[in-house]
């Protein structure tokens, strides 16, 4: 059945501001622009549901996930009967980077737990402190960080992998320089190891240790050819407590050893 839309008062953005809140609202809460609005509407739930209907249907969106409402869309959105809607919104004009996302007229992405959700979450609360204090540089500071969230959507969403080797591949750049525990990374993912094992193969072509010493090479390598770092450094500063060890790897991964590596980079 079609929303019956009830008209609110409501002015879009002046071109080139940015207005952005935190509500928690009861199941009374409720808005209706049958007419949409003249800019963009990010929403990201923190805790509870709330709904968005639109000509192509109703949505709902649930912690942990972010919904972005294209220009000129009509629609009504408020709290889910019998639940609280907790959410950060962000109003603002169209970025070039939406063009990155799927056209739908109400998107909505989970955000992948762990890394990228902290991240989503932090610049969302960094955008409402600079859209309410409006200080030097507030709104360059903002379009920054709205640019940013696209960008990290877009992303997880190209990658289309199971959220749970989304979180592992996160985690294993954050540790990558230390030791790395199986076992501590499927207890993160709600998994068991030989299960992670297993659809982490399958997801990403390789296990998660040939992963993390590629992306260890990769990283020596940098070090070597823009900062400087010998081979034993470069070897040491990416996690490898055996020189041979890396050595061995980076010849078969890059094809030459790191002595020569790094003489033909200088």
């Amino acid at each position: 059945m079609a929303p019956q839309y009830q008209t609110v008062n409501y002015t879009a953005t002046s071109y080139g501001d940015i207005l952005s809140g935190h509500f928690n609202e009861d199941d009374t809460y409720s808005h209706s622009r049958p007419k949409g609005m003249g800019d963009w509407l990010m929403v990201c739930t923190l805790e509870g549901e709330g709904y968005f209907h639109t000509p192509e249907g109703c949505k709902h969106i649930h912690a942990g996930e972010l919904g972005l409402l294209r220009a000129d869309t009509p629609h009504e959105y408020g709290t889910v009967k019998g639940s609280r809607w907790n959410f950060i919104w962000v109003h603002f004009h169209k970025l070039m980077e939406i063009s990155y996302l799927p056209q739908e007229e109400f998107l909505i992405v989970p955000i992948a737990e762990g890394y990228t959700q902290k991240r989503v979450i932090d610049g969302l609360e960094h955008i409402l402190y600079h859209a309410r204090e409006r200080s030097d540089y507030w709104y360059a500071l903002c379009e920054n960080t709205i640019r940013e969230i696209i960008l990290l959507l877009a992303q997880q969403l190209h990658r289309k992998h199971d959220p749970r080797i989304i979180l592992t591949l996160q985690n294993l750049s954050h540790s990558m320089n230390n030791e790395i525990r199986i076992q501590e990374l499927a207890d993160a993912a709600g998994l068991s190891s030989s299960r992670l094992s297993h659809l982490f193969k399958e997801e990403i072509g390789e296990s998660i240790i040939e992963h993390v010493n590629r992306m260890r090479i990769k990283q020596a390598a940098i070090y070597m050819e823009h900062m400087g770092r010998t081979a034993t450094e470069a070897a040491h500063d990416v996690g490898f407590n055996n020189y041979n060890h890396f050595a061995h790897l980076f010849r078969r991964m890059v094809g030459v050893s790191p002595a020569k590596f790094r003489k033909d980079k200088g």
